[in-house]
């Protein structure tokens, strides 16, 4: 599944079709298979270095734990290992290598599962599965996403939290498995929507890194101030930063003195509530949660992450208010993080805030503007166990607002990258959404590659954005 991804139409599942055709491989289940899933399949377990030992660690190979399994392709994690890690205490799965895991407190939430797209180590929560022959690698891996409710129910409690799932439970299952000609179309079309939605992931992370560096460039270490006064030519202060002359003119060539330290000349220092407006959740009634979809969605702390609600009500609160695409969410307990919202539009709960731009100011320049206070408030709370922030708290927050018509040339040329985030993570949903339904239906042959067409009935467009971060006046 690697190189160009096609886009999925009707034309490029008719391709398909054409040579499933051929192969004798629709309509009906026959040479179809139910086979042991330990007799197609090698398995490995991994393991941790000591991580008292700096020569373990900090290398190039990533290690897999349940924290780096958040998407369907793995190689990349938090932590990395040396060769002389990997030696002395984990083990590698090789490129193609699919990787469960089968200890963890995530295990009584959802099944993380995902295939090597490179050499990665993995720890002893996880095991990597390799394909034997008559077994696509691919196909391994979607039957064991696509398997995901099945495999919930075999989660054992350790006791201590943890969920397990027992190895030799999961050899013992029967797999339905078509032949091998099949079992590549199959993965292939579930792989090109999967490309696509870690194609999304890359995009949103490269945009996200993209207007974070300018604005941390303009209204953090204030780049262009500095440089007009160190005397930098402004050929080359424009070349360096990425300026036109138009937009060099905008920046003072001065700092002066503020309560936040020194700040350019004719910018100033305000209350929070000079840029957003704060909006709390809602104290929905517990009692009309539900699990089943019924009413409307409700946002929790603990959606922000996966922006996917876990719970519905069917209560309307009359202070309630509706969290759409492209808001700034904040969870107020454990860690304060500011969420760009992309997922659907859902009812906020208590203990999640919003800060919504005011007029003249864009998402843009207030969710950068509040990350480091958040931070700080996190930095220096103290708690015996969760901790929490509160409107006394936002009160406090100042922060430092540059002239007018600089702030309204950053949000022309700049807003439009968080734009682009939120369409990013709503296709990315969209796409989720499709791949869940299919998923399990494929791998059962319930439907065959034939029907996919009129299920995903159009074209899914590729996300583009322009690698250069210059602007123009």
């Amino acid at each position: 599944m690697s190189g160009s991804v096609k886009p999925v139409t009707r034309q490029y599942i008719g391709e398909y079709e054409n040579i499933a055709a051929q192969d004798g491989c629709l309509g009906t289940a026959g040479g179809w298979e139910k086979l042991a899933l330990g007799d197609l399949t090698e398995w490995s377990s991994g393991g941790t270095p000591p991580k008292s030992n700096p020569e373990f660690w900090g290398g190039d190979i990533p290690w897999i734990s349940a924290s780096s399994m958040k998407t369907g392709r793995l190689s990349e994690s938090d932590r990395t290992l040396t060769p002389e890690g990997l030696k002395r205490g984990s083990r590698l799965a090789r490129k193609g290598d699919v990787l469960l895991l089968v200890r963890g407190s995530e295990l009584h939430k959802r099944i993380p599962v995902g295939i090597a797209v490179r050499d990665v180590s993995f720890n002893q929560d996880v095991k990597a599965l390799r394909a034997k022959n008559g077994l696509d690698k691919d196909f391994l891996y979607c039957w064991l996403a696509g398997n995901e409710t099945m495999l919930l129910s075999k989660v054992e409690n350790t006791g201590i939290g943890a969920g397990k799932l027992d190895t030799n439970i999961l050899k013992n299952l029967s797999i339905l498995l078509p032949p091998l000609p099949e079992q590549r179309r199959i993965a292939h079309i579930l792989g090109t929507l999967d490309d696509k939605i870690e194609n999304n992931r890359k995009t949103a992370k490269t945009l996200e890194a993209m207007a974070q560096a300018i604005f941390k460039s303009w209204f953090v270490d204030f780049d262009p101030v500095r440089a007009k006064m160190a005397g930098e030519s402004r050929e080359s202060i424009c070349k360096r930063l990425k300026l036109t002359p138009e937009i060099l003119d905008l920046f003072p060539d001065r700092l002066v003195d503020s309560e936040l330290g020194e700040i350019p000349e004719g910018w100033r220092v305000d209350s929070i509530y000079q840029i957003a407006d704060v909006i709390y959740g809602a104290p929905f009634n517990s009692s009309e949660f539900n699990a089943r979809q019924v009413g409307e969605p409700l946002i929790r702390i603990r959606d922000l992450t996966t922006e996917v609600p876990g719970v519905w009500t069917t209560e309307t609160h009359p202070k309630g208010y509706k969290v759409k695409r492209g808001d700034i969410v904040v969870g107020m307990d454990g860690e304060f993080r500011a969420h760009l919202w992309g997922g659907a539009e859902a009812w906020l709960n208590q203990r999640v805030c919003i800060f919504a731009p005011k007029k003249s100011f864009s998402s843009l320049f207030v969710r950068n503007s509040i990350v480091n206070l958040l931070a700080h408030v996190e930095a220096t709370e103290t708690a015996t166990t969760v901790i929490h922030i509160g409107k006394n708290d936002i009160d406090l927050f100042f922060v430092m607002i540059p002239e007018n018509n600089l702030l309204h040339t950053f949000n022309k040329f700049y807003q439009p990258f968080y734009d682009a985030i939120v369409r990013s993570k709503w296709e990315t949903h969209k796409l989720g959404d499709t791949r869940d339904t299919l998923l399990p239906k494929l791998i059962s042959g319930e439907i065959r590659v034939s029907d996919v067409a009129s299920i995903i009935g159009g074209s899914i467009r590729e996300p583009h954005i322009d690698g250069s971060s210059k602007v123009t006046a």
